[in-house]
């Protein structure tokens, strides 16, 4: 078991057939120093280390045939309960197409907790007992297959450290960003002003703040409309909703 630990505000526990795949990414940049600094706290867990045969077996061919292997109840249980016991009121979860959609109002809801208990699954998945039982959260992070849960774990866990207090410099700085309102974040432009014969527009080199807000604001409707029209169908129901509570 991998343990970088620090006093710290919220921890996250991973459940792996390959915990060196962790920290990863998440040991560069934002969640890096945050993880340095004891912000945020990381504990893995090899899943096989609780397997009770010679052969250290964690899955099994499914009941009723077909193709693949299933993660073993008993082993993947064992692996729960000692974490359990470590992280009782944890949020626990389980990366699967199958689940809710991971969107920023569930990653504020996790950021919010203690921490979180990952089960990264491999193979053909867990079986239904484990997920039933430990009452784990189904999540998905998007309509494709990977080739195990750690992946996906380490979308969630780099969502959920960057909104952490201390994390980021300015808290309004992740409040403005894409999804945060419900929209697609505006385009940006830097140096140099000149480009390929292409310039930043205008109003954005003019200096009156709320104007530039207000192109900000549109910008990001137009490309929300343009490119996510679910999430502007979204938005504009919540806005009609909002209106008509204030009539």
């Amino acid at each position: 078991m991998k343990d970088i630990s620090h006093p710290c505000v919220w921890s996250a526990h991973i459940l792996s057939l390959f915990p060196d795949m962790f920290p990863g990414p998440l040991g560069h940049s934002l969640a890096g120093r945050a993880l340095a600094q004891g912000i945020w706290s990381l504990h893995t867990h090899n899943i096989r280390d609780f397997a009770t045969d010679k052969h250290s077996t964690v899955d099994d061919p499914p009941f009723g045939g077909g193709h693949g292997m299933v993660m073993r109840p008993d082993v993947v249980g064992k692996a729960l309960d000692h974490v359990t016991g470590i992280a009782p009121d944890f949020m626990r979860l389980y990366p699967s197409p199958r689940g809710a959609c991971l969107d920023q109002p569930l990653v504020r809801e996790m950021s919010r907790q203690k921490g979180v208990v990952i089960v990264c699954g491999r193979y053909e998945g867990l079986d239904q007992r484990v997920i039933d039982h430990y009452q784990l959260k189904e999540v998905s992070i998007g309509d494709y297959i990977l080739s195990g849960g750690e992946q996906a774990a380490l979308v969630i866990l780099d969502a959920i450290i960057r909104l952490l207090p201390g994390v980021m410099g300015k808290e309004i700085s992740h409040q403005q960003e894409s999804f945060e309102q419900g929209l697609l974040e505006h385009d940006h432009y830097t140096q140099p002003r000149s480009w390929n014969d292409r310039e930043p527009p205008d109003i954005l080199l003019s200096g009156h703040h709320k104007n530039i807000a207000q192109w900000r604001l549109e910008n990001a409707r137009q490309r929300t409309a343009a490119c996510r029209p679910d999430l502007w169908a979204r938005y504009e129901a919540k806005k009609h909703a909002k209106h008509n509570d204030n009539d």
